[in-house]
């Protein structure tokens, strides 16, 4: 799981505890605007020990996983931010990338690299992105984020059937 995924599963499993941010922060020792930031893909510098009591505290683990590649299964986030970051000097990292689709939100340094891959990236390519990320919140959610984006920089999304126009 990418670091940008947290957030989802943090403020799920938070609320379905009927958690406030503030309880939860409280009961953690972080303050809530660390975990807002956290939830929001904003990541504070928080340390492992107080991730790990936030993820307890909602009935998760922190766990480290072979990197996907090594497990066999193609890890195309990291093939999208390999093609998107070609051509300029500054690379897009795969928690960049999976923050933006989860949260929709473009950082204007990043334009370039997502106009790269909703232009020039293999569909299969694509779809697998929406896949992968659609792991941590629903692949709807995840097709809205990627029309905004492509909206936001005048073109249009086309993911298997799924078509909006600019």
């Amino acid at each position: 799981m990418y670091l940008a995924a947290l957030g989802p599963v943090i403020r799920s499993a938070r609320k379905a505890r009927s958690l406030t941010q503030a309880e939860l922060a409280r009961r953690a020792g972080v303050a809530r605007t660390t975990l807002n930031e956290l939830e929001n893909g904003v990541f504070p510098d928080i340390g492992v020990r107080k991730l790990a009591a936030i993820l307890e505290l909602v009935g998760q683990r922190l766990t480290v996983l072979p990197a996907a590649g090594e497990r066999g299964a193609p890890d195309y986030v990291r093939m999208a931010c390999t093609s998107a970051s070609t051509s300029f000097r500054e690379r897009l990292r795969p928690d960049e990338l999976v923050r933006i689709l989860l949260t929709g939100k473009l950082p204007p340094a990043r334009r370039p690299h997502l106009r790269v891959i909703l232009e020039e990236l293999p569909a299969p390519v694509l779809e697998g992105v929406v896949r992968q990320v659609g792991a941590w919140a629903s692949r709807e959610k995840v097709l809205e984020n990627l029309a905004k984006i492509s909206r936001a920089l005048g073109g249009t999304l086309r993911i298997g059937s799924w078509t909006t126009p600019a």
